[in-house]
């Protein structure tokens, strides 16, 4: 009876009052938060989330800082930069991301940096399943804890007898069990060893399958064919099970660039960090087993060789082509020199004609064979570049561009890798002399997940929708996700106010090369289910549509986690971030990617003796344990 009465009570406690974030890391003594004078230097590579968090806990804290970032925009996959777009100056992003309210890492810096009025709350947030096979799921925000959480979902969900939940079937329990009780390491040595597509063939609640589980590892950005079960039960303890707060979250009221990134680079200048943007690291020097220098050079071409992987998805009887997403290169069998195939114009990737010219699918610009351009809005033409070596499967690239760039070289205390999976592989080719080769073996087997790709339209005139503004997608071909730019972000409503129109993005959130190789086919199969899941935009004028699509984020595949790196590494000097560090605490998306930058920073400050910055979670383990 006094066991029945303490869980009673607590389980009261859980509905009633509203369980606190974690804290994963607090010094317990009282310690120096600053640095003097200003003695130590930090080069933190990549300028997305990740590097951005670091460099600005760490330029707060007195470290002499410099940020290097390859693109022209700062953020990574959060970057924005200007299109024209029906008759105006718009900002475009990677697609539309949502802040929850267990990102409490990222939600800190905020409250620091004073942009909280950069958000806007979006109420609610709805799953679609197409040709009705399921009622639209709703998700509002909860201040519940497990189980209760659960029984408001129940309550809520229209489809709650359609789950298929039978806890008198083992193999019904043993799922129960493992999305309600995760620890870290305990699941991830029981599941990562399956994906989640092998997981769910067996006895497997179909109903939960199709309402959440699918569509919510798609949001990871990682199909379910390709993805570790260890990762996904992470993601649902994070998302779900583990997060008192709910699944409803804030949107930025500007672009991404404006509403966050560009404060956080503005606070890192403020404290005399240094931020270079088209910063390409050249060299990086070793001795004595740890990193002794690291050499960067500015300008538009790249003279620095990179090895890109043939594509067995595009073909041709005159051209081989490498890479992936926006970076595709082509050259003719045995060729000495490649051409990059991304247009010159707005970055879509051209498309080779009988003829021999080169077409963008996305504006009309047109290339010779040579890539020179014949017809705009492309200005320049398609950048060549020489083949400096073959391999079975790929070629080393580099530009043929003769331009004098500028050339610096930095010596630093410590150094920091934060780009994104083939950021971080290609600056461990540039190491010269030996390093620890566990790390390097660690990089070497780190994946990329398959591409994603996001189209956003503009059309003359409104529609009538009657879910969320953001709204994930569930049963198409192609399409995850749909966002209404017109009644989220302030420059896009206001053009909608003054012309009557819309812009309306769909999100391909991790697509099949082999069903989509190319950009024509994408742009294709986006407008054909923009129109299934808006027949009235059928009759609407497209004034326009921008493509973006991009093989650059951290996959997850089954027997992944064990030599996946962690923030420290055998170099002693070197840290990683990123999205595709393994975290000691749960975590996901962008507040994985900004609790790996404060990792970083937070391995620094206690090797100089000075407070850690307390990061926060959401309870590091489920309640049913497995």
């Amino acid at each position: 009876m006094f066991g029945v009465s303490t869980v009673a009570g607590a389980v009261s406690y859980s509905r009633f009052s509203k369980p606190q974030p974690t804290v994963f890391q607090k010094d317990s003594l009282d310690l120096p938060r600053f640095l003097e004078n200003g003695s130590k230097r930090v080069v933190v590579v990549g300028a997305g989330l990740a590097g951005l968090a670091c460099a600005y806990e760490l330029s707060q804290r007195g470290f002499a800082v410099t940020l290097l970032e390859r693109s022209p925009q700062l953020g990574g996959k959060i970057a924005s930069w200007s299109v024209q777009a029906a008759g105006k100056t718009f900002m475009m992003e990677h697609g539309f991301h949502g802040f929850f309210p267990q990102y409490y890492n990222l939600k800190s810096l905020v409250t620091e940096l004073g942009i909280v009025g950069n958000f806007l709350d979006l109420k609610s947030y709805s799953v679609v399943f197409r040709n009705n096979e399921y009622a639209p799921e709703v998700f509002r925000p909860s201040h519940s804890a497990f189980p209760w959480n659960i029984v408001d979902l129940a309550i809520s969900s229209p489809n709650r007898l359609r789950w298929g939940i039978d806890l008198t079937k083992p193999g019904h329990w043993q799922v129960f069990r493992a999305i309600t009780g995760f620890q870290p390491q305990k699941s991830f040595k029981r599941l990562d060893h399956l994906s989640v597509a092998e997981w769910v063939e067996g006895d497997f609640p179909r109903g939960l399958y199709d309402l959440y589980f699918l569509p919510f590892a798609k949001s990871s950005l990682n199909a379910p064919d390709v993805m570790s079960v260890g990762e996904l039960m992470q993601f649902f303890h994070f998302y779900f099970f583990g997060n008192p707060e709910g699944l409803a979250f804030n949107g930025t009221r500007q672009d991404m660039g404006t509403s966050l990134v560009q404060p956080i680079a503005d606070a890192i200048e403020r404290k005399g960090g240094k931020v270079v943007t088209g910063a390409t690291v050249s060299h990086i020097s070793a001795k004595q087993g740890q990193i002794k220098s690291l050499g960067y050079q500015t300008g538009t071409e790249q003279t620095v060789p990179f090895w890109v992987q043939l594509n067995p998805y595009l073909e041709g009887d005159r051209l081989d082509y490498f890479g992936a997403g926006d970076r595709v290169y082509a050259a003719a069998p045995g060729a000495t020199e490649a051409v990059s195939l991304t247009c010159t114009h707005q970055g879509c990737t051209v498309q080779p004609q009988e003829n021999g010219e080169f077409h963008c699918p996305c504006h009309g610009a047109v290339f010779d064979r040579q890539g020179r351009v014949v017809k705009g809005p492309a200005k320049a033409d398609l950048p060549r570049y020489q083949i400096t070596q073959r391999q079975a499967d790929q070629v080393q690239l580099v530009s043929a561009a003769h331009e004098t760039l500028a050339q610096e070289t930095l010596e630093a205390d410590y150094y920091v890798f934060a780009t994104d999976v083939p950021g971080v592989k290609q600056l461990f080719t540039l190491i010269t002399n030996d390093v620890d080769p566990s790390v390097q073996s660690q990089v070497d087997k780190l994946c990329t997940a398959d591409p994603f790709a996001v189209c956003r339209f503009w059309f003359d005139r409104d529609f009538d929708w009657q879910h969320s503004d953001f709204a994930s997608l569930s049963g198409y071909k192609l399409t995850d996700s749909i966002t209404l730019y017109h009644r989220i972000q302030d420059e896009y409503i206001a053009w909608a106010e003054k012309t009557g129109g819309s812009v309306v993005e769909l999100h391909a959130y991790c697509y099949k090369e082999k069903e989509f190789p190319d950009q024509q086919t994408l742009l294709a199969t986006f407008e054909q289910e923009l129109f299934e899941i808006v027949p009235s935009l059928q009759e609407a004028t497209l004034l326009h549509r921008e493509l973006v699509n991009q093989k650059n984020f951290s996959g997850y595949p089954p027997n992944s986690y064990a030599e996946r790196p962690e923030t420290l590494t055998n170099i002693p000097n070197l840290l990683f971030a990123g999205d595709w560090v393994k975290m000691p605490f749960p975590c996901g998306l962008m507040e994985r990617a900004v609790s790996s930058g404060l990792l970083a920073s937070n391995e620094i400050l206690r090797r100089e003796g000075l407070q850690r910055r307390s990061i926060f979670s959401v309870s590091p383990e489920g309640v049913l344990q497995i």
